[in-house]
């Protein structure tokens, strides 16, 4: 005896098919998501294993702080040549003592196969004292100035060094990166919300 369709047949067909298609959809944005960590999380890792260490592009920068903070200081102690007036031979003071401790970097920092190169930013510098700069109220500041990578600023008729851009290019068969950093010469009280930090270029 034959059973003749019952019309629901095709309603199941249309409902496993459905079913089929939602299953597809959910397996892609899977795979797509653990591609995107790998990615994300497992460059390094992925560079590491191919036997070329990567730069530590971090303490580099910090590297590059502390540089600056301790020209930073030295230009403090010289009471008698940081007046306004002397602002660009303070950044011109400060940007060299920079510059003998980017040497230092720089070798340190290098490896087989591996180069490292680092300069003051001048445009970067400029972006973060139109952007950045100290101000707010109860302060007696005036605007900042940048000249050849450092940042500097008038306070109550004298010079402060407020911060430095830096350029920092890595080249190796592990990697090619290039990268600006702005350093503060004073560490921020909320350093989260600082805006400073490192971009690639």
């Amino acid at each position: 005896m034959n059973r003749r369709p019952t019309g629901r047949q095709p309603e199941a067909d249309r409902d496993r098919g459905q079913i089929v298609l939602v299953a597809a959809a959910v397996v892609a944005v899977a795979l797509l998501s653990m591609t995107l960590a790998y990615a994300q999380l497992g460059y390094d890792a992925d560079r590491r294993g191919a036997g070329v260490a990567v730069a530590p592009v971090s303490e580099i920068d910090r590297s590059l702080t502390g540089s600056l903070r301790t020209a930073a200081r030295e230009a403090r102690r010289r009471a008698d040549r940081r007046s306004w007036a002397d602002h660009r031979s303070v950044a011109n003071r400060v940007r060299e003592s920079i510059r003998a401790d980017v040497d230092r970097v720089e070798r340190a920092n290098a490896a087989e196969s591996r180069s490292i190169s680092i300069e003051l930013q001048d445009t970067a510098a400029t972006r973060w004292a139109r952007t950045r700069c100290p101000d707010g109220r109860g302060r007696d500041f005036g605007p900042c100035r940048a000249i050849g990578g450092i940042v500097v600023q008038e306070r109550a008729g004298e010079t402060a060094v407020v911060a430095a851009a830096f350029r920092i290019r890595i080249v190796s068969p592990a990697e090619s990166t290039t990268v600006t950093t702005a350093s503060r010469a004073v560490p921020p009280p909320n350093p989260g919300a600082s805006g400073d930090g490192h971009a690639s270029e």
